[in-house]
């Protein structure tokens, strides 16, 4: 394919996995990673690392010019109580930068017209974060980039099952394995048909519920 990708947030995670299977297909990957990150794991792998920050306008935008990029993965999260946060006024400058690179965001189910979708506990906890979530969602939506958003529902860091789906019901929701929400993501990178389209990406053979779906507190954040 021509282009390469461009992952933001690919230190871990969901934009790890993704990293790692498109190495494993022979792509050419360019992640921005911040200074002082660890990127060993994304080197042995042979990713190219940019030296940047997403909070930073000049720093994505200098990423974007490094390079011929056929898509973005933007996986990005902030901890509990940060603000700003990368995966707003990040994942904002992602988007403004992209032109017409195919910008693929990972969000999350709650998220946008998905409210209904969760528990009220999910609401409770993440209310905040999954409102600006699903802001960013419509700035994506509304940017002119081709676009697409998966949201995943709890995930786990479990093995790839190979089960998981995408689905355009956005009152389904349920678990993922990141691998598999990475696989799913890796799949609609050059899908015509998947640009402009919001998926939720749940595992349907994994049965058991998040602790939040359970109605159950998160554990304290680490100071």
């Amino acid at each position: 394919m021509a282009g390469d990708v461009l992952i933001f947030g690919a230190t871990r995670g969901t934009g790890f996995e993704v990293a790692k299977i498109l190495r494993e297909k022979g792509e050419a990957v360019t992640a921005l990673v911040r200074p002082g990150s660890d990127r060993s794991a994304l080197e042995e792998m042979g990713v190219t690392i940019f030296t940047g920050d997403v909070m930073d306008a000049g720093s994505v935008a200098d990423a974007f010019a490094s390079g011929e990029y056929r898509a973005a993965v933007v996986s990005l999260a902030g901890k509990r109580g940060e603000r700003p946060r990368p995966d707003g006024d990040g994942a904002r400058n992602v988007i403004a930068a992209a032109g017409g690179t195919h910008v693929l965001m990972i969000s999350g189910i709650g998220a946008g017209d998905s409210k209904s979708a969760v528990a009220p506990k999910v609401m409770e906890v993440l209310g905040e974060v999954l409102g600006l979530k699903g802001e960013v969602e419509d700035y994506l939506m509304q940017s002119g980039a081709p676009a697409t958003v998966l949201r995943p529902g709890g995930m786990t860091n479990d093995p790839a099952s190979g089960t998981a789906i995408k689905t355009l019901d956005h009152s389904v929701m349920g678990v993922i394995n990141r691998a598999d929400l990475a696989a799913l993501t890796v799949d609609c990178i050059d899908d015509s048909e998947a640009v402009g389209k919001i998926y939720h990406a749940i595992d349907p053979e994994i049965t058991w519920k998040a602790p939040l779906e359970r109605g159950e507190d998160l554990p304290p954040a680490k100071s």
